[in-house]
């Protein structure tokens, strides 16, 4: 997992990010396996959450960008 402080870009695809969150998703709703495992994916899919998140910020300011070139 990344450290907060730590400014590393995702590289995957905002379709691969959220594949991994709805595989994380899947694992999570099977109900098999331990807390703690139960706890890491919950982790894992925050951070995949966060990133998507970031991947649609950066295509919003460029849309703004390109409507403003429009102008």
């Amino acid at each position: 997992m990344k450290d907060n402080n730590t400014l590393e870009r995702d590289e995957r695809s905002l379709d691969e990010i959220l594949a991994g969150i709805e595989d994380t998703m899947k694992q999570m709703e099977s109900g098999e396996g331990s807390l703690e495992k139960m706890f890491s994916l919950y982790e894992k899919g925050i951070s995949d959450i966060k990133a998507a998140g970031e991947k649609i910020d950066a295509v919003e300011k460029k849309l703004e960008v390109l409507r403003e070139e429009d102008k």
